[in-house]
């Protein structure tokens, strides 16, 4: 098990088929993020380009791994709390999304030329992403994107 993460649960297609009788799932990736630990956003894209392996046009797979780490970084360092990454591949293309336990909802901010890296996360997910999103939940919020896997 990798620092910073609990068990992963994915599941290929082969495996679910070989279940008898169960209902197919989705391939799924999930990680719990420990509180503030930076450590878990390469274990997050490692995780999430291994999910992918076979996944989407060229390109794809690394949008979303840059995508991954922007919302997982975000939960990480702007909550001080731990998050929960769910990545699931579905017919129709890849949607990802990390939950966090603070009601606070991101900004999506102008990047100040002066202020380094700080302030892109969100420009990029809304610039790369087929659809992105904030929801709500009893206690904090999941922000979430998705990703069709034939787009150019």
């Amino acid at each position: 098990m990798a620092i910073g993460a609990t068990s992963a649960s994915t599941r290929t297609a082969d495996e679910e088929a070989d279940g008898a009788g169960e209902r197919a799932q989705p391939p799924q990736l999930r990680r719990r993020l420990g509180r503030a630990d930076l450590r878990a956003v390469p274990e997050a894209r490692r995780a999430l380009r291994e999910l992918l392996r076979h996944w989407g046009k060229p390109g794809r797979s690394e949008i979303a791994e840059l995508l991954t780490s922007e919302l997982v970084t975000n939960a990480l360092v702007h909550t001080d709390r731990e998050a929960l990454l769910t990545a699931t591949v579905g017919p129709d293309g890849l949607r990802v999304e990390v939950r966090d336990f603070v009601t606070r909802r991101p900004r999506l901010r102008a990047p100040d030329t002066d202020d380094g890296t700080h302030g892109r996360g969100l420009v990029l997910v809304q610039s790369l992403a087929d659809a992105w999103g904030v929801q709500p939940h009893g206690v904090g919020k999941a922000v979430w994107f998705e990703l069709d896997a034939e787009a150019a």
